[in-house]
Parts: C-alpha cells; sequence; structure tokens
C-alpha cells in the first residue's frame, strides 16, 4: 500500500523585482496564466524563506541568496480558496491555501532559466502594468504593494 503524499496548504508568492521598478512574470506551462513565483512547500516545517528562495531558484534559475540580491518577507499572508480545478492535489479536507508574500531584489539584466515543466515564458513589465498582467487577484495586489516595501524603487 502507497501512501498518497498531497500538497501543503502552505505557499510562497515572490514578487521578483528591479531597482527601476520592472518585474518578473514567468507563465504558467499548465494555464497560460502570468504570475510572480509561487509554490508550496516541500514539508509542514519549511521555514518560509527557505521556501521561497527554492521556488525562485527551481522556477527562474535566480539564486536569492546572491549577494546582490535581497530577499524580503512582507509579513503578509493570504488566505484563500483552492481553486477547484487544483483542489485534487489537496488532501480532501483541504479547501484553502494560505500563502506568504516575499519581495525580491534583484540586479537589472537579471538572467532568467525557467523550469520547462512548470512555465512557458518570461516578462519584465513596470510593476504597474505587471499588476494588471495577473491571473491571480492576491498576486497584483502583492505587487502593487512594492512601494511600501522598497523605498529605494525608481517609481
Amino acid at each position: 500500500m502507497t501512501a498518497t503524499l498531497y500538497k501543503i496548504p502552505e505557499s510562497v508568492l515572490v514578487v521578483i523585482y528591479t531597482p527601476s521598478g520592472q518585474v518578473l512574470l514567468i507563465r504558467r506551462a499548465d494555464a497560460g496564466t502570468w504570475q510572480s513565483v509561487t509554490g508550496s512547500k516541500d514539508f509542514p516545517h519549511e521555514d518560509w524563506a527557505d521556501t521561497a528562495t527554492r521556488e525562485v531558484f527551481e522556477e527562474t534559475g535566480i539564486d536569492a541568496r546572491h549577494p546582490h540580491c535581497r530577499l524580503q518577507d512582507w509579513q503578509l499572508e493570504n488566505v484563500y480558496d483552492i481553486y477547484p480545478a487544483w483542489r485534487w492535489r489537496y488532501h480532501p479536507d483541504v479547501s484553502r491555501n494560505t500563502e506568504r508574500v516575499f519581495g525580491l531584489s534583484v540586479p537589472e539584466q537579471t538572467p532568467i532559466t525557467l523550469s520547462p515543466a512548470e512555465h512557458t515564458d518570461w516578462q519584465w513589465l513596470h510593476w504597474q502594468a505587471a499588476a494588471d498582467h495577473c491571473f491571480s487577484p492576491s498576486n497584483a495586489e502583492a505587487i502593487l504593494m512594492l512601494p511600501r516595501f522598497e523605498n529605494r524603487i525608481g517609481l
């Protein structure tokens, strides 16, 4: 008998941005929608920052621990209903997800290496345009909060 492994209903959302106010969006392979980096914890006690660092590297190839990068926990959490189309990934008793929001400042012209199983394209957009381009309302809201968390950005 094999145990069923369900996704943990705790995830991160990482807004990746440059000093000039450009935000990285990546296109999901399964839905074709644009978003920031997102991903679930691999185990229940995984640290939020470790989850964010891992997901950023897996999805974009960016090392969030590089000295020229700055990962910041925005101390915000979104709790939302899991879309019915994706609920099968979670335990049958689970219907809501908690998403912790991070910002990641990276240098201009940071190279991107996508995980082709997860994403098909990437683009840098001005932060306001990036918010308009996102499928997820919580992702758009997080991008619009960027000026609150990054006063050095050229907004």
